[in-house]
Order: C-alpha cells, then structure tokens, then sequence
C-alpha cells in the first residue's frame, strides 16, 4: 500500500488530478487491495489533503492544484482570458479557468490566445477558477474544432468552443485542403499578445451545411467514435440465434413490448397474470424479458472490447450513436413481432399489497406478440379496443402496477418529476418545434417493473456472491446538504437536521412548495443537492430510489454495465455459455469507473448538441421576450432557462439591473448593493433574447425582470452591517443598459 506521501507525489505527476484506477495500476494494486486503497483515500479526504470526486477521480484539495499550468483559449469583451488546464484529457468538459485582464495586464509581453502559463488558482464558486500569473511557460498548441472561412490571404477559423471566441487566420499552405464551410481540426501556432492568432488545419471532419453538422461537432468534440472498426462489422455478421436447446419456451406466452413511437430497437418485453400459486390470492405473476445480448458478445471479442471502449450508446436530436453494431441492436436482439428471440428473463411473483414474494432468472426463447407504444398502451389501460390476448396482458400488468404502487409509496423515492423536452426535426433535419415529453401510466408501469427487475439482478448476485457493478447513488454531501438546508431556511423552508435526511424529506418539501407554487424552484435546489449516480463494485445503495441494493440489469443493447450484470447472472445461475469469466470479474472495478467516465461524455455531447439546435431554432427570435427561471448563479452572471423550449441561455453580469449586484454563493444570489434586491436560484423572470449562435450553441440575454425585495445590506467601516431595511418593490419592467458588446460565449453551468 503506497504512503500518503506517495499518493500526493503521483498527483502532482498528473497535474493535480487523476482516476482512481490509475493510482492502483501505479502502485499494482488488485482484488482486496483495492478496497484497502478506497479506505486511505477517505482517510485522505477526511484530512483536507485530497477530495473524492464523481466517477472516481482524485484531485489534490480544492479540485484543481493551487498551481497548475494552464492555456489561454481566447479574450472575452472585457479583455479578460478565458484559459483550460493544459493537456486536458478528460472526456467532460475542463472547468472554466478566468484571468483577469488587469492580472494580464501586469504581465510583460502580455500573454495571449496560445500562450501557456504557470498560474496559482482560486476556486471562484460555481464558475470554474480565477487564475494569478507567476510566469509564462511558451506556447501550448491548443487543438479545437472550427469552421473554416476561405479569403484571398488563405482563410480564417472560427472556433465552434463556447469559450473560443477568437477567429485564428490560417495562412496559405496550412489549409491542408479544406473548403469553405469545412468544419475542421485546427492546432494553435505562434500566437502573439492581442493580435491575430494563427493556425494550422489538421484534418477535416465535415461541412458547416451538413444537416447533422450539429452532432458532428458534439460528437467530435467529445471524441466519440461512429464508425465501428472492420474486425467488429465481421463479428457482428457471423452472429446467428441460437436454438432452443435447454432454454425454457415462453414463445407461447403472449409477451409484449412498450417503447416510444419512434423506437427502432426493442431490448425489453413485459407479461402479467394473476398469480394460480396457493396462498398469494390477488397477487400477480409478471415476467420480464430482456434481450440475450451476452449471447452474441462474448467477454474478450471485438464486439465486446468495442462496447466496453463507448459504455453506452448516445441519443442525439437527429440519429443514435450505438453501442453495437445495428445487425445486433436492430435485428438480432430487437425483440420484433413474431419472430423468435433468445432472452434472459425474470419471473417475478408480486403479493396484493405489491410486495415481491420471489423471483428467478431464467434463459428462454420467446416471441413478441405485440409492439405498443406508450400511447398504444395507455388507450388499453383506459379502455379502448385491442386484441383480447393483449388487452389481458395489458389489463393484468396495470394491476400488478397498482399493486407495486403501493409499495412504492410506502418506500417514498425521490419523486422530482421534472418535465423533458424533445427537440422535433423535420424532413430537411431543422428543428420543427420543441415538445413537452407527455408523461402516462404506461411510461410509469415500464419504469417500475424495470426497476423491480434491476433490484432483483442486484440479490441474485449477492446471495450467489458473484461480483458485479451496481448503480449507486450515494446520499447528497454533509457539506452540500447543509449549505442547502440553509439556502431552504432562507426561503421559510424547513429540512431535517443531520445526515439522515431521506427522499421522503424532500419529497415533503416538495409537496408544500407545490402548495406555494415554488416547486420548480425547490426541485432545482433539490436537484442540486444530489450525488452524481455512478456505476460501481461497492455497494452504497441508491438514495434517488430509497433502495438498499441495484443493478442495472433491463438495456444490454445500449448500456455495457447491463451486459456485465447479464453475464454475471448467466455465470450465477449457470444458465449456459456466455457467462462472467475470472477476468472480466478481476475487471470489473476498472470497468466500472470507465463507464461512468464514459456516460457523462454521452451526456455532454448529447447536451451540446440539443444547445446547438436550439440556438439555431431561436436565432430569427432575437429581440423576443420569454417566460424564463434562474438555473445557475455566478459572479459573472445568471443562467436561465426558457419555460416554452427549456434552453439554457447566459445574461452577463453588466445586462442584470440598474445597481451594482455582488455574488453571495452561500445564497446562490445576486444581491444588490444599494436596493438589495435579489436574482436568486430557481426564480422566474422575464428576458429578452439578444443574441443567439449556433455554432456554438450559445444564447445571450437581457434581464427584463426587477430583483425580488431584500434588505439593503451596506457595510461600515470595520466590516460591521449597516441597519436593514427593506426596498421598495417595483412593478414595471426596466429597459436593459445599452449593450457594451457581443459576447457569443456561454460558459457551462455545471
């Protein structure tokens, strides 16, 4: 076991900041000793000298080192420099690194896009890190993605980064035969102070005008692959279903699937009965039935390597970007219609009041006898016409829900319930409106047997003690918990005291804000509070769903930790070939840090690209005023979101109000310094739409709305408050100051 001391010396080798994992392949850490290493990292927490990320990272306190190299990205409209640490190789997104122009101002030559510095660093609440020059370090060739622009001198590159607002001139010999309107690699070169930055373009990627250049760029960005490699296409054309063999034969039973309309896949299908079992009257017997991917990729194979090396298929406005090969995702494992399909499934038994009595997993062959959408479904649940084989099946799993539903209240999961939006595309692949997701009892009924299912998957494989990953969410931080008990005190709401606060204590808070028609704003703070889910080996339950133990067990197609519960399950109930082998199980631990990595990649892509669109869908809407709320507090500014289309915009701190307004983050307030007035976190405004871009997905507007009274919070000399009191309300709607300039960047509120 490496020393304290050890483990500090790796951190400083990677800048600060690394993956668990790779601290134990540095030291040759493996099995038990793992578990050892997860201990004295905690032990290191507990002391201040290292904090534990999300997703397994560890960085040196404070998150990033105090000093850090760091290169400058491009200049704001105040002069000030927008930087990333330098050599990032995260696939999230690096945090937002500020300098100031007055500290550049000090710095003689003053630095420039390009330049590479050595920098102290100070967290500045949720906007990234404030930076101090201690010396300039050369040149770091920063690679960003642009769209290249032709002119007579050669051509000029406009960065498709939010926070890369400079344009870079290409000079001639270094187009490296792009086009006008290429969207094209470009590698920083010689920048100089204020100046024109230069650039070399490395390799093209596409065009500007493609329809799906939107994805191309979030894809891209986040270095996500789209091809698969030959070796996996051949792997994947050799796959064939098995026979029935020693599988059980459920082709008979009449099971069916419920997806969205628009799905092409179909990895999941549902049954229920009463169950006949004396002694269980009024219970029900409820089958769920996942497609047989661990029999078509086999732990080791190029079908396998390739899943393992994406995690997770990512979902884009325009196109899927899939974790298998479409032979396995749309036709082999798509349970269609008729056609018989091999499955892993399990059989559950339900009790009157919802309780479950017993389960088995089973490896059969079965055969879809119906595709229902949500809608389709949910016209049987109320009593419509349908095949009368279905209609039962239907009708029995609705019981069966109202049964589990039940139970589920009696557990109390953290219940939010915020609305989703999709982005609708039309036939030339521009966005033809934006829909609020209509949520049914058929989405709820999917849900809840699906998480039944999971939960199942989890004891199965304890009780058999074979390894697997769960989906953990751990309960919300001390730190972060108390800082919004305060927050909700401030707002005449109360919560628990301690560490034992459970989603049903949110959910209570939930429920009188409702009555106060605030929950909205209460469910952003709410949200806010939560620990990020991962995938992990150690069980630390799920707090969201108030349950001891889960697995993610119900979307092998489209998750890799699915396919590794499956093959665990294949292996624990020695159900045939396909099964966890001694690697992978030593693997697992890797894997399942990896994957975690790898959805919040999905995530930021998927994210990027909806922006993208949106920007696009709003930029003939500038000078439109919108209904709006407060996502995000920063002392540069307020993020809002639009209640019509749910995109994220940014309103710079010199467009907020008539008075000076200081950040207090404790609040996550902007309070103002002569009124008092307050912007605060989750509450609803009206903005005016000044500039849309979407190139970069970056929305800028202006704050219509006046703050909410507060106390006038002056200070004496000394650091004493001066007497409060309150400002006067005021209703109509100002009129913005003058705009001082564009800004097309919209920094991340994450």
């Amino acid at each position: 076991m490496p020393a304290k001391q050890e483990i500090i010396a790796f951190l400083d080798g990677r800048n600060g900041v690394t993956a668990r994992r790779d601290i134990a392949r540095a030291f040759g850490l493996k099995g038990a000793d793992r578990a050892k290493l997860r201990a004295l990292l905690k032990e290191m927490e507990a002391e201040g000298s290292i904090d534990l990320k999300a997703g397994k990272r560890v960085a040196k306190s404070g998150d990033m080192p105090p000093v850090a190299p760091i290169d400058v990205m491009s200049v704001d409209d105040d002069g000030d420099l927008l930087c990333m640490p330098a050599g990032w190789r995260g696939d999230d997104e690096p945090p937002m690194i500020r300098l100031s122009a007055r500290a550049a101002g000090k710095q003689k030559p003053a630095p420039g896009v390009g330049d590479r510095l050595l920098a102290r660093l100070k967290p500045a609440g949720d906007d990234g890190y404030e930076a101090e020059i201690i010396r300039a370090v050369g040149k770091g060739a920063h690679r960003f993605l642009a769209v290249y622009r032709k002119d007579r001198r050669g051509g000029v590159a406009e960065p498709v980064e939010r926070r890369a607002r400079n344009s870079f001139t290409i000079e001639k010999g270094d187009e490296a035969g792009a086009k006008d309107g290429d969207l094209v690699w470009v590698e920083t070169k010689n920048a100089r102070g204020y100046g024109p930055q230069r650039g070399r373009i490395r390799t093209i990627e596409g065009h500007i005008e493609d329809r799906d250049a939107f994805s191309t760029i979030a894809l891209a960005n986040h270095r996500i692959p789209i091809e698969f490699p030959a070796s996996v296409m051949q792997e994947a054309e050799k796959a064939r279903h098995p026979t029935l063999g020693s599988r059980e034969d459920l082709r008979s039973l009449p099971l069916f699937t419920i997806d969205p309309a628009d799905a092409k896949d179909h990895d999941d299908a549902v049954f229920a009965a009463p169950d006949e079992t004396p002694g269980n009257e009024g219970g029900f017997r409820v089958i769920v039935a996942i497609a047989d991917v661990s029999h078509f990729v086999k732990a080791g194979g190029a079908l396998d390597k390739e899943a393992q090396k994406r995690g997770n298929s990512v979902y884009l406005p325009d196109r899927v970007v899939p974790m298998l090969p479409e032979r396995l995702s749309n036709d082999l494992c798509s349970l269609r219609v008729d056609e018989d399909r091999p499955c892993l499934a399990v059989e559950l038994f339900i009790d009157a009041g919802g309780q479950k009595r017993s389960h088995r997993f089973l490896r059969a062959m079965m055969r879809s006898a119906a595709k229902l959408s949500y809608e389709d479904a949910q016209k049987i649940i109320d009593g419509g016409k349908a095949d009368p084989e279905i209609k039962d099946a239907v009708t029995h799993l609705y019981a069966a829900f109202k049964a589990r539903w039940t139970e589920r209240m009696r557990r109390a999961p953290l219940d939010l319930d915020l609305p989703e939006r999709k982005i609708v595309l039309g036939k030339d692949g521009v966005v033809e409106k934006i829909v609020k997701r209509e949520r049914f009892d058929a989405h709820r009924v999917i849900e809840e047997f699906m998480i039944l299912a999971n939960v199942a998957a989890a004891e199965t494989l304890e009780r058999a003690r074979t390894p697997l990953i769960y989906r953990v969410h751990d309960q919300p931080d001390a730190e972060k918990l108390e800082a919004t008990r305060t927050y909700l005190e401030g707002l005449n709401y109360s919560l628990v005291k301690g560490d034992s606060v459970r989603p049903g204590n949110f959910n209570q808070l939930l429920k009188i804000a409702e009555g106060r028609d605030e929950k909205e704003m209460v469910s952003e703070i709410v949200l806010r509070s939560q620990s990020q889910a991962v995938y992990d080996t150690e069980n630390r339950g799920h707090f969201g769903l108030n349950l001891p133990r889960y697995a993610h067990f119900t979307s092998p197609i489209r998750r890799y930790a699915d396919l590794t519960v499956h093959r665990a399950l294949v292996k624990a109930g020695k159900l045939g070939a396909g099964g966890q082998t001694e690697t992978e199980a030593n693997s697992l631990g890797d894997i399942a840090e990896q994957i975690s990595d790898l959805e919040r990649r999905a995530m930021a892509a998927e994210r990027e690209a909806s922006d993208r669109y949106l920007a696009e869908y709003l930029a003939d809407r500038e000078g439109v005023e919108f209904d709006a709320r407060i996502r995000g507090v920063t002392r540069f500014g307020l993020f809002v979101m639009l209640d019509e289309t749910g995109a994220d915009g940014f309103i710079p701190m010199r467009f907020i109000g008539d008075e000076r307004f200081r950040f207090e983050e404790g609040e996550h307030a902007l309070i103002g310094e002569s009124t008092g007035g307050v912007y605060r976190l989750g509450q609803p405004v009206r903005v005016r739409l000044a500039e849309a871009t979407p190139l970069t997905g970056g929305l800028r507007f202006d704050m219509l709305s006046d703050p909410l009274p507060g106390e006038r919070r002056g200070k004496k000399r000394g650091g004493k408050k001066t007497t409060r009191r309150k400002s006067k309300k005021t209703a109509k709607k100002r009129t913005p100051k003058k705009r001082r300039g564009k800004s097309n960047a919209k920094p991340r509120a994450d």
